[in-house]
């Protein structure tokens, strides 16, 4: 039986291991083994040192048994064969002592003996703190305050003494390993940007941490304890319970799956499973998700962007722009279809391979300074495909920039327009030339006149116009038939070509009306004689289906050798003098006489009183409200001229404006309308009358001169009126000259915040592509297509088919000319936006119109 100091001993070890096993503070376990060990020790002063692995050095724990001076002095102490007792016993890896301190050799390091002697220390045993591996952990140390030598038990108990504080200090030091890797963990659990959870084997929810709940909506207690399928879509269970099960089976997966939000609206997760395993065996999964439902848009954005690009007739090119010579990076299906060229062949590849021996140098300089400057162009030119031939390539060029506004690359859009070029040459030629001959028609030759008029008069040159009317052609039509007549008129259009060279200007006027100018004539004398080979010609017989015809012609001629102002003004002296031919008994020619000339009195005096009105200020601008459609509200005002004549009292324009066509005022007169107009605006938003825009005609001759934009800012900035209340009105004349300039001239104004309308629609000449390309906001329906429009199927048809095209183009639509409630109500059903006519308004001064309402009435 054990007698009482054996059981307290053996209480104060049981003591020792239950603050080990407890995982108590290792300073407070330490001091227990201390205590045991001094218990069994009764002289002996107990210590215990520990090994800093990184400074490989010793360093004696606080201690009550120690003075602080001799525990400092323990601080960092060097680990070496005979340096000291405890600096000793480490370095042999075995039980070390010094029975009498002042003789030990081993103390003469240093100060060692003074603070050993101050301390009254004379003996030491040290044992060294080893793990199971021999690794060093610190050292057990047992002072005596006399020599001294251990016997075995105090060696034995040195030893299970140096065991327990080793058992002791790897616990700790697993325990703050565990804790810090717990701290990790948790670290990572808590704060990972995506969802992070942990399921039990029956895919229960255990815990998740704040990004789960981000993404779901749902806070983490509204997880634990249910199953993970109890927030997944429906459609989406089945498999996200398969890939489950994988996981807790041992294996992972990732995978893709829609889970249900809290508010309801699904999203897209991507979701890695696998399992958690303690020795061998799984016990749980953990579960990482991300809601990639934003990426995954994008994804299908751009797939159905690259989907619409292949889609598109057009050829699509992307071109690297951060490259010298910019090499394509991606064609569409459809580059290659209009080139010839496959992929593999033009990617890495500058596009200036499909340039060739016509395409204009200028064009090209347009589209590289452009790109230099980082900026969009829109151009057509000539390309060629693989195979050699020609197209013409409509081509809108566009930089794409990075987040930070770089440019990274180009995209072109390239279009074959070859067959609508085709088609404008044939529609340009058509409007410019005669079907039948061939030959130039009165609107090019009267452009030519023009030209040739001008460069004359600088040059001082002569210039001589001839009309030409051959004599007896009804006959022929009236007596052979117009298909002889026709042949006829082809026969002497080619006898004329073969008289006269390349530099005389030909033209068939109309019927059997011929033209031709002749550029530098000498002298009338030369003149005579080239009249005289043209008749002549003329007068030989013509043989049409194997039958002779003879014909003659009267021909009258006119110069710039007497004052002429106007180039027109050749033709009008040109046509009396053949006039007077005709009077002469035909087959002859007349040169034009002054005192001949034939305009009448009236017209004289009205051109002269044309002159004056502009000069007097006797013109005035009267105003008609253009108004929505279904309730008669007015969203704007049109200027239409009236002119007080001091005699003739109120002039319509359909009398003047001809007039100042054919005098050239109309470029004068058209300068005033925009600045009175302007003016009036003011005023009337001054005064506060109706804030509405007012729409002001303008002339093809005016929208094309130069300095037509700078009219333009000089009225508004002269009446201080906002551009966004001035609209224009141009009519498809405009685009006589080529849609090109016009389109740039239209953006210049559109650039100032001025809008453009364009005027009487559907009954000029251009294509619809010029509509799409045109940067209007309104076109105006001609009244020509309003006044039958409810007897017409054909009008109603076609005013239906422009407000429906006109509308997919995002323009206003408005009916000029409605008189008429059954006029108002059927434009109405047929959702055309804005009216304007007397049945809600007629033209009226600016005083009169600023004291109409906003709205108009309307009635049956």
């Amino acid at each position: 039986m054990l007698n009482e100091p054996a059981v307290m001993l053996i209480e104060a070890q049981q003591e020792v291991h239950d603050l080990i096993a407890q995982q108590r503070p290792l300073q407070e376990t330490l001091e227990a083994i201390t205590t045991w060990v001094g218990s069994l020790l009764p002289d002996a002063l107990v210590s215990i040192m520990l090994y800093d692995p990184e400074s490989h050095t010793l360093s004696m724990m606080p201690t009550s048994v120690f003075s602080t001076e001799y525990i400092q002095s323990l601080q960092g102490l060097s680990i070496g064969d005979g340096i000291g007792t405890c600096g000793t016993a480490p370095s042999r890896r075995q039980l070390t002592i010094t029975e009498d301190i002042p003789t030990d050799a081993r103390w003469d390091l240093g100060t060692f003996r003074d603070i050993a002697r101050r301390e009254e220390l004379r003996a030491c045993w040290s044992m060294p703190i080893l793990t199971r591996e021999g690794q060093l952990l610190g050292t057990f140390a047992t002072y005596y305050r006399h020599p001294a030598s251990p016997p075995l038990p105090s060696q034995l108990t040195l030893k299970r003494a140096a065991s327990l504080a080793a058992l002791a200090i790897v616990r700790d030091r697993d325990s703050q390993a565990h804790r810090r890797l717990s701290a990790w963990h948790d670290s990572l659990f808590t704060n990972h940007p995506d969802g992070v959870y942990e399921f039990n084997l029956e895919g229960r929810f255990q815990r998740g941490n704040a990004a789960l709940t981000r993404i779901s909506g749902y806070p983490e207690e509204a997880f634990i304890g249910r199953h993970f399928n109890e927030f997944v879509d429906p459609a989406h269970r089945e498999f996200t319970q398969t890939y489950f099960d994988i996981a807790r089976q041992g294996g992972s997966h990732q995978y893709e799956t829609v889970g249900i939000h809290r508010d309801g609206h699904p999203y897209r997760l991507e979701v890695l499973n696998f399992p958690v395993s303690v020795e061998g065996e799984v016990v749980g999964v953990y579960g990482i998700c991300r809601d990639i439902t934003t990426r995954k848009q994008e994804e299908e954005d751009r797939l159905l962007l690259e989907r619409g690009v292949q889609a598109t007739p057009n050829g699509v090119v992307m071109a690297d722009a951060s490259k010298p010579d910019m090499p394509m990076v991606y064609v569409n299906d459809a580059f290659c279809r209009l080139t010839g060229y496959t992929p593999e062949e033009v990617l890495g590849h500058n596009c200036r391979f499909l340039q060739g021996p016509d395409t204009d140098p200028e064009t090209l300089t347009i589209v590289r300074r452009a790109i230099s400057k980082r900026q969009s162009a829109e151009i057509t030119l000539r390309n060629y495909r693989k195979d050699g031939t020609p197209f013409w390539n409509h081509l809108s060029l566009s930089p794409v920039c990075d987040a930070k506004g770089v440019c990274t690359h180009y995209i072109g859009i390239q279009q074959d327009i070859s067959r609508q070029r085709e088609q404008e040459a044939q529609l340009a030629y058509h409007a410019t030339h005669d079907e039948l001959t061939g030959l130039p028609n009165r609107t090019a030759f009267d452009d030519q006149l023009e030209a040739a008029f001008e460069r004359a008069q600088k040059a001082q040159e002569m210039l001589m116009v001839m009309h030409l009317d051959l004599d007896g052609f009804k006959a022929v039509n009236d007596g052979l038939g117009y298909h002889i007549g026709n042949q006829l008129l082809v026969a002497v259009s080619e006898r004329l070509r073969q008289v006269v060279d390349d530099d005389t200007a030909l033209a068939r006027l109309t019927g059997d009306e011929f033209a031709l100018m002749f550029h530098g004539v000498g002298s009338y004398r030369d003149g005579n004689a080239m009249v005289d080979r043209v008749l002549s010609a003329l007068s030989r017989p013509f043989v049409i289906e194997e039958r002779p015809l003879h014909i003659s012609a009267s021909a009258g001629m006119a110069s710039n050798d007497e004052e002429v102002t106007y180039a027109y003004e050749l033709m009008q002296r040109a046509d009396l003098a053949m006039a007077d031919a005709k009077r002469q008994g035909r087959n002859t020619w007349h040169w034009y006489q002054g005192d001949q000339q034939r305009i009448t009195e009236d017209a004289v005096l009205l051109r002269h009183d044309l002159h004056a009105a502009l000069r007097d200020d006797q013109f005035e601008l009267y105003y008609q409200p253009i108004v929505e459609a279904v309730n008669g509200r007015i969203r704007g005002l049109e200027a239409l001229i009236r002119w007080h004549h001091p005699e003739r009292g109120m002039l319509s324009p359909s009398v003047f404006i001809p007039l100042a066509e054919q005098t050239g005022q109309t470029i004068p007169l058209g300068r005033w309308i925009l600045q009175r107009a302007c003016q009036d605006a003011a005023a009337m938003r001054a005064d506060g009358g109706l804030a509405v825009s007012v729409a002001v005609n303008i002339s093809s001759l005016q929208f094309r001169r130069d300095g037509f934009l700078m009219d333009v800012r000089a009225a508004l900035d002269n009446a201080g009126l906002p551009p966004e209340l001035l609209e224009l009105e141009v009519t498809e004349s405009v685009l006589i000259d080529g849609a090109e300039p016009a389109i740039a001239l239209i953006n210049d104004l559109k650039s100032m915040g001025i809008r453009v309308a364009l005027d009487d629609f559907g009954t000029g000449f251009s294509s619809l592509s010029y509509l799409r390309d045109l940067p209007i906001h309104k076109v105006k329906l001609d009244r020509g297509f309003i006044q039958d429009i409810a007897t017409s199927r054909s009008n109603a048809a076609i005013v239906q088919g422009i407000i429906t095209m006109a509308h997919h183009l995002d323009l206003m639509v408005v009916a000029e000319g409605i008189e008429e409630w059954d006029q108002q109500q059927d434009l109405i059903r047929r959702h055309c936006d804005l009216l304007q006519g007397f049945y809600f308004a007629r033209p009226m001064p600016r005083k009169t119109i600023m004291e109409l309402p906003e709205q108009l009435p309307v009635m049956k």
